[in-house]
């Protein structure tokens, strides 16, 4: 068999609604981190029902520094939008010591599609949430 190259390609594009109020928090090094979950939903035919079918995923999603103290200011549950980034594994122990798996997208853009609520907020392009070179876990107290 000839040789097979893969590209290194690890990209996430996703839109969709917040399900809950986002989370900000900060590493005990004091960069700011937020976390939250989103909806994305999906319409597809179904041929055998006839009509239209909604398929819903949902997603954790992590921001880090300036976007994330922007993104814990201006979104709520309900706010909508549009997420770049990388895909993210880890796993994490439980209180009762099982071990989890989870994966996450890591934002490295990250779009409010819904106009701020005052208009003393920061616009979003103001910041970026590029964590390349930060290897702090957003979840360690």
């Amino acid at each position: 068999m000839a040789d097979l190259r893969l590209p290194n390609l690890n990209l996430v594009i996703v839109s969709g609604r917040l399900v809950a109020d986002p989370e900000l928090r900060y590493t005990p090094k004091g960069t700011a981190v937020c976390s939250f979950r989103i909806a994305v939903s999906r319409y597809y035919r179904d041929r055998d029902a006839g009509g239209f079918k909604e398929e819903t995923s949902f997603f954790n999603v992590v921001v880090w520094d300036r976007m994330a103290e922007m993104a814990g200011e201006r979104l709520r549950k309900g706010s909508a939008v549009l997420i770049e980034g990388t895909l993210k594994s880890r796993s994490y122990e439980t209180k009762d010591g099982s071990r989890r798996y989870v994966v996450e997208v890591v934002s490295r853009r990250l779009q409010f599609l819904e106009k701020a609520p005052s208009a003393g907020e920061v616009s979003p392009e103001a910041g970026s949430a590029d964590p390349d070179g930060n290897e702090e876990d957003p979840f360690e107290s």
